[in-house]
């Protein structure tokens, strides 16, 4: 093979290495979940069961958590007219974290008709990773104040997270002793002060990147190297 050939499929190579880590970077996981809620309502304990979606987007120094409900949950006797129902609820971390996250939301913008499963509004919180690693997202208690009631309704059914994300605290550091903490909406327990935390599945892609073109760099080296050892010995003594 010429030294011109040996080359070109260095740099290929090279090239090609870099594409293959840039592609590993991981990716949020995230997975449609059934939760059995029970219901305490002011005219008793009803139950329902719904697919819970949570979604993760980054936002700033961390991330805009969203959590959908996709079938609606207990019922009210009377109807609720536009504007009258207000829910909220709490998201339990796991992995690297623990602690809750509140999520709320607006109003209804419709009336319910009475004896009609509540449609829950998409709900939403930030969320500011205090620790490295894997946090799990599972649905939590949900809240529902209408008409001067409250309706708490609590999983059962022992569901598993609906969303894990591959974060990074502030420093690179893992976890810290300390009391419980709350940021942006996000209560945790511990947790580490300082600067802006890098965070998520983003920064991981960053950081493979820049290893994928450091391959390509030192492939090319390796080849210009290659190219003038070449020269050289074709060189008459």
């Amino acid at each position: 093979m010429s030294y011109r050939k040996r080359t070109a499929a260095l740099a290929t190579a090279a090239a090609l290495a870099g594409s293959a880590v840039w592609m590993a970077a991981p990716a949020a996981m995230a997975e449609v979940v059934n939760v059995n809620y029970a219901c305490k309502t002011p005219i008793g304990d009803k139950s329902a069961v719904s697919p819970i979606d949570i979604k993760g987007v980054r936002s700033g120094s961390g991330y805009k958590i969203t959590m959908s409900w996709q079938k609606g949950v207990s019922s009210s006797p009377v109807e609720l007219g536009a504007g009258s129902m207000k829910p909220s609820a709490t998201i339990r971390l796991g992995g690297a974290d623990s602690g809750t996250l509140e999520v709320t939301g607006p109003a209804n913008q419709a009336a319910i008709p009475e004896n009609t499963p509540i449609k829950i509004n998409d709900l939403s919180g930030t969320y500011t990773p205090k620790k490295t690693g894997k946090v799990t997202f599972t649905a939590g208690v949900l809240t529902i104040k209408a008409l001067g009631t409250t309706t708490i309704c609590t999983p059962t059914n022992n569901a598993g997270p609906s969303l894990t994300l591959d974060v990074t605290a502030s420093g690179g550091g893992s976890s810290t002793s300390g009391g419980s903490s709350t940021s942006g909406g996000a209560t945790s327990d511990g947790g580490s002060g300082g600067g802006l935390p890098q965070t998520g599945p983003e920064d991981s892609a960053i950081a493979l990147g820049t290893l994928g073109g450091t391959v390509l760099l030192a492939g090319a080296a390796g080849a210009l190297w290659l190219t003038r050892r070449g020269r050289t010995a074709r060189v008459p003594r």
